[in-house]
C-alpha cells in the first residue's frame, strides 16, 4: 500500500490542508484516470465496479480507435496544467491516477503540477521496467537520438518498435533498413528503407521468432514500456542473439508516488479516500 502522506508531504500547508478537505469533501468520491494503457482500462473497471464511485478516463486521443471503457470518458487535452488543474477544481476530483504510457513524461509533469497546485493526491500507476537478463545483448540509452547515434555500429536491419511518434529521429540513415511496428501508421519523416508493420499486441515468442528471421533483423530498438504484452520481442532477440537498443524511462516528477499495479492504487486509493472501500 502506498499512503497519501506521500504525495503530499512535497506540497504547501494550504494545499496540504486541501487535500485533506478533497478527501473527505465527497462519500463517495471522483477518480480522474489519465489513460491509455491496458493498466488504465483495469483501473477504470475495478472503479466503476464500486458502488457510488465517479471514475473518468481522459484519454489523448492519438489513437483513432480506442477500446471500449468502463465510466466517463473524455477525449483531448486539457491546456496544460493550469487547464487540468481547472478541469480538477470544476470536476471536484479527489484523486488523480496518472496512468499514462510510461514515455509520456510532458503529460505525467502537467499532472504533477495540477495535482499539487489544487491539493489533490496523486500517484503514478507504472507497470515495472523490463530487466536484462542472461543471454540478453542490451545497449541502454536515455533517447532516441541517442539510440539512432549508435545504430550503425550494430547492424544493418532494424526492427523499430519505438511507436508510431517516434520514428523521425531515425529518418536522417539513409543505409539501414528499417522494419517499424506500430498499432497505427507511424508519422513521417521515415527513413528511406521502411517497412511499415501494423499491428497490435501482444505476440507470442514463436511469432516474434519468426518474424526476426523472415525478416533478416540484426538489430531492435524498442522504449523500456514494461509488461508482458510486448516482451516476447526480447525473448526472441535473446534466442537469436540480436542486440537490442533499449530507451529508458524518463524519471517521475518529484513528490508524486508511484504504483507498481492496479492492486497497489486500489490500496492507495482505500487508504487515503473516504468511501472509496465501501
Amino acid at each position: 500500500m502506498i499512503p497519501v502522506a506521500r504525495t503530499l508531504d512535497a506540497m504547501s500547508p494550504h494545499a496540504h490542508a486541501h487535500a485533506h478537505a478533497h478527501a473527505h469533501a465527497h462519500a463517495h468520491g471522483h477518480v480522474l484516470v489519465l489513460g491509455g494503457t491496458a493498466e488504465a482500462r483495469e483501473l477504470a473497471a475495478a472503479l466503476a465496479a464500486r458502488p457510488g464511485v465517479r471514475v473518468t478516463t481522459s484519454l489523448a486521443g492519438r489513437v483513432s480507435r480506442p477500446g471500449a471503457l468502463e465510466g466517463d470518458v473524455r477525449v483531448g487535452g486539457f491546456g496544460g496544467a493550469e487547464g487540468l488543474a481547472r478541469w480538477l477544481r470544476t470536476e471536484r476530483v479527489d484523486a488523480l491516477v496518472d496512468a499514462t504510457h510510461p514515455f509520456a513524461s510532458g503529460i505525467t509533469a502537467n499532472a504533477a503540477q495540477a495535482a499539487r497546485a489544487e491539493g489533490v493526491p496523486a500517484v503514478v500507476l507504472r507497470r515495472p521496467g523490463w530487466q536484462a537478463g542472461p543471454g540478453d545483448r542490451w545497449h541502454s540509452t536515455t533517447s532516441l537520438a541517442e539510440a539512432a547515434d549508435l545504430l550503425p555500429s550494430l547492424g544493418r536491419r532494424v526492427f523499430l518498435t519505438t511507436g508510431r511518434l517516434g520514428v523521425a529521429a531515425f529518418a536522417p540513415l539513409s543505409e539501414l533498413h528499417f522494419l517499424v511496428r506500430s498499432v497505427e501508421p507511424p508519422e513521417p519523416p521515415l527513413p528511406r528503407h521502411t517497412e511499415v508493420l501494423l499491428a497490435r499486441g501482444p505476440f507470442t515468442v514463436e511469432d516474434e521468432t519468426a518474424l526476426l528471421r523472415e525478416h533478416a533483423i540484426d538489430v531492435m530498438v524498442t522504449k523500456d514500456s514494461g509488461g508482458a504484452s510486448t516482451s516476447a520481442k526480447l525473448t526472441a532477440a535473446r534466442t537469436l542473439a540480436v542486440p537490442v537498443v533499449v530507451v529508458r524511462r524518463p524519471p517521475l516528477p518529484e513528490g508524486i508516488a508511484p504504483a507498481a499495479d492496479v492492486a497497489e492504487v486500489l490500496a492507495w486509493l482505500d487508504g487515503g479516500l473516504s468511501g472509496t472501500g465501501s
